[in-house]
């Protein structure tokens, strides 16, 4: 059935109004700051809460994997997160010190890193999936003094490479007998570090094509914006319950699963279980989620099982679905509609921007496919370099590079020891975000792709996401992966990895029939030349597909840095 380009928003389901110009003082000026100046994120999370009207609202919900349930108030959070901050004083944690925080999605880890922050550490959440390898590369890279960790961790992916990592004076075992008596006898009061808004905050890692993984440096000032990207971008309001599925070992689960929802003072849902379909709709009933921020690939696996398994289950407090981790195809964003009678609305930023920047928000039109428009605040442009210099393009449609003028309260202030790299990402006071993209008439921002994974085949510049989109239009395809293919004739042809639906069999039949729809969808210049099927997709643990890496491994070529891969993928 074709849909049409534009799902409209009735003037009564509009909760916020359309964005207004913001200047950044503006919105800091809507923070406590710490008392005799300076700001701190952990002080605008919970202590400001924990003396105030919101003392006694739980903060996190935390729902165990064996069916374990915790509520835990700003005032609790409060005072476990300085339990936590002494502790690391006692074991020498200094202003700009590193600490890193390797857990599961339990309810220390949320306090390990609000605690670190209080004492004004460099903060980094790891992926408790993570191997050892990658482990020894990031707290090495970051000269972590302190991890904080469980017992079983430490013996499965610590132990082995501790020796090679100098700068680790301490690793804090949270289910051990030291450290439960460490945490027991620590104080509930803990006077925050003054820190400025230039004060290193968190340390988050991100994977490059090739090498080592880069660990862009965030600051305490960035507060402001998920302060202001929450409410504008998630539709975050007082008493709202929140639930972000995101991990914090991904920027995402750090931004707006610990600080954004914390800072708006509202009651955050944590899942410590894996992905499971039942599971999270009865999640979303049960807590009476209102908002919910989740990624493109939980989104399909959730597709497979079709939007009756979503109808099946009252959900008549969930008002907002946000997405974010790689564009959402637009037949997602119906799916969404079909399954609980609302759109999903994705929104785009990077680890580097540490915070919402171009979104589809809930007083928005939503054109499916589309990114949306920058939030208040945030100056977006198209915009082409050449050893010349940069040209902004104005042309509705003209591909370029997605450039954001410098400055927003989250950028982030450099790469780890990479000094030059950082500057490079920089001209003119514009930001190289290295996302291709396009901006339609009505402002509307358009994902092409990543610069490396744009497909150049005979004269053409070919955006995957764009193939992959049209792909998963047919009825058995669930999700794609389109790489470009070395050709002598027109320098690279478009093919397609394609996983298929429950009920489908892969076949010569199914083969054809998926390439004939892509070219009556695409025609023939764009769509793809070849189609394998997959049985799963190479993702990074945010949800990624890792187009490289099909890249790499169809041709026989070097993987790079795959310390971002989903086990078993």
């Amino acid at each position: 059935m074709e849909r049409p380009p534009i799902i409209r928003k009735s003037a009564a389901g509009r909760r916020v109004p359309p964005s207004a110009p913001l200047s950044w003082d503006e919105a800091r000026r809507r923070l406590a700051g710490l008392p005799g100046g300076g700001l701190n994120i952990a002080h605008e999370a919970v202590d400001r809460h924990a003396t105030g009207r919101l003392a006694d609202r739980v903060a996190i919900r935390w729902l165990g994997a064996s069916g374990a349930r915790r509520e835990i108030t700003y005032r609790e959070l409060a005072a476990l997160s300085s339990r936590f901050a002494h502790v690391y004083r006692s074991l020498g944690v200094e202003k700009g010190d590193a600490v890193f925080v390797l857990c599961g999605r339990i309810p220390e880890l949320y306090a390990a890193v609000l605690g670190g922050l209080k004492c004004g550490a460099a903060v980094s959440p790891l992926f408790a999936a993570f191997g050892p390898e990658p482990l020894k590369t990031r707290i090495k890279l970051g000269r972590g003094k302190v991890l904080v960790t469980t017992e079983a961790l430490y013996e499965r992916k610590v132990k082995k490479v501790a020796g090679d990592m100098p700068t680790l004076a301490h690793v804090l075992a949270l289910d051990s007998a030291e450290a439960s008596s460490m945490l027991r006898s620590a104080s509930e009061s803990f006077e925050i570090e003054r820190t400025t808004p230039d004060d290193i905050s968190f340390l988050h890692f991100t994977s490059g094509t090739t090498g080592m993984p880069k660990g862009a440096q965030h600051v305490h000032g960035a507060v402001v914006m998920h302060c202001a990207s929450a409410k504008v971008a998630l539709d975050l309001h007082d008493e709202d319950i929140f639930w972000c599925t995101a991990d914090p070992g991904w920027v995402t689960g750090t931004s707006y699963g610990i600080v954004a929802p914390l800072v708006q003072g509202v009651t955050s849902v944590v899942d410590e279980a894996e992905f499971d379909a039942e599971r999270w709709y009865s999640i979303l009933e049960a807590e009476k989620v209102a908002v919910w921020y989740t990624a493109p690939t939980a989104i399909r696996m959730l597709m497979k099982g079709g939007a009756g398994a979503a109808k099946r289950r009252p959900l008549p407090a969930l008002r907002f679905i946000a997405s974010v981790g790689e564009p959402l195809n637009p037949e997602a964003v119906w799916w969404g509609m079909d399954a609980f009678g609302l759109p999903i609305h994705d929104n785009w930023w990077q680890t580097e921007t540490g915070g919402i920047m171009i979104a589809n928000t809930a007083a928005m039109d939503v054109k499916p496919g589309s990114m949306g428009k920058p939030l208040a605040g945030v100056e977006a442009a198209i915009a082409r370099r050449s050893e010349r210099g940069m040209r902004l393009l104005e042309g509705p449609g003209e591909e370029g590079e997605l450039v954001l003028r410098a400055g927003w309260p989250a950028m982030f202030r450099g790469y780890l020891g990479e000094e030059e790299r950082y500057r490079r990402c920089f001209a003119d006071g514009w930001y190289f975000t290295g996302d291709l993209a396009k901006r339609d008439a009505d402002g509307y921002f358009w994902f092409v792709g990543r610069a490396d994974d744009v497909i150049k085949s005979a004269g053409h510049l070919i955006g995957p996401f764009e193939v992959e989109s049209a792909l998963m239009e047919h009825a058995a395809v669930a999700e794609a992966g389109v790489i470009g293919k070395p050709d002598p004739v027109v320098g690279e042809v478009v093919m397609a990895f394609v996983m298929l639906k429950s009920g489908f069999e892969p076949s010569e039949e199914l083969r054809l029939a998926i390439l004939g729809h892509a070219r009556r969808r695409l025609g023939a210049a764009v769509a793809p030349k070849e189609i394998a099927f997959a049985t799963a997709l190479p993702r990074t643990r945010s949800g990624k597909i890792m187009r490289r890496l099909l890249k790499a491994r169809e041709l026989g070529l070097p993987e790079g840095d795959t310390s971002m891969l989903e086990e078993g993928a």
